[in-house]
């Protein structure tokens, strides 16, 4: 790794804490500077701005989850455990990206039009990724529903809920978390009018 890309990463990590903790409009790249006992010029050098710096986060953030969903989605297996899979991949991030997600779901609409796109990609493609798995449910009988769309936004609506609550002093562990979710989101995905699954499946 490069000194650049050393400084970059260690910008990043003091731009989530700050982020987190101030909010986006709430720090400045002076206060980010003055963390890091660097020239303000530097961390526009590297970034451009203070929306590049955000998404850089977003970019630094999403790059694990996506990479993850994306090897689970192509695995040979029966389609209702990669289902689950890719939820429990999606869920264990949290121990991970708390910070970030308290960023992104307070601070979106500070973005412009094209940091708006950019971070709308990320979503459409995660998106893809749980409508593509359920179509496969579907075609199997497992899911009856009127709109996967529909459906796949309230699944990531539970998830993206469970980044913002989520803390690993809690009194639950995140493997006990992770299976409460999953049991919730395969109860609603698996309604009335599909094919009964085994009490292994849910």
């Amino acid at each position: 790794m490069t000194d650049a890309q050393k400084n970059k990463n260690m910008i990043i990590k003091v731009a989530i804490d700050l982020f987190s903790a101030k909010g986006f409009k709430g720090t400045s790249i002076r206060d980010i500077a003055h963390a890091m006992g660097m020239s303000i010029s530097n961390i526009y050098h590297y970034f451009g701005s203070k929306e590049g710096l955000w998404l850089a986060i977003l970019e630094h953030s999403s790059e694990g989850v996506l990479d993850e969903l994306r090897q689970v989605s192509e695995l040979k297996m029966e389609p209702l455990d990669r289902f689950k899979l890719l939820l429990e991949k999606h869920i264990r991030r949290s121990k991970y990206h708390t910070k970030e997600a308290k960023i992104f779901f307070i601070d979106e609409e500070h973005l412009t039009e094209e940091g708006n796109e950019i971070n709308q990609k990320i979503q459409r493609e995660i998106l893809g990724i749980y409508i593509k798995e359920l179509r496969n449910l579907e075609a199997m009988g497992y899911v009856y529903c009127k709109s996967l769309t529909v459906l796949a936004f309230n699944i990531l609506g539970v998830i993206n809920w469970q980044l913002r609550w989520y803390r690993p002093e809690g009194s639950m562990s995140l493997e006990e978390i992770c299976q409460a979710i999953i049991s919730f989101v395969m109860h609603g995905v698996l309604g009335p009018h599909a094919k009964n699954p085994s009490a292994n499946d849910l």
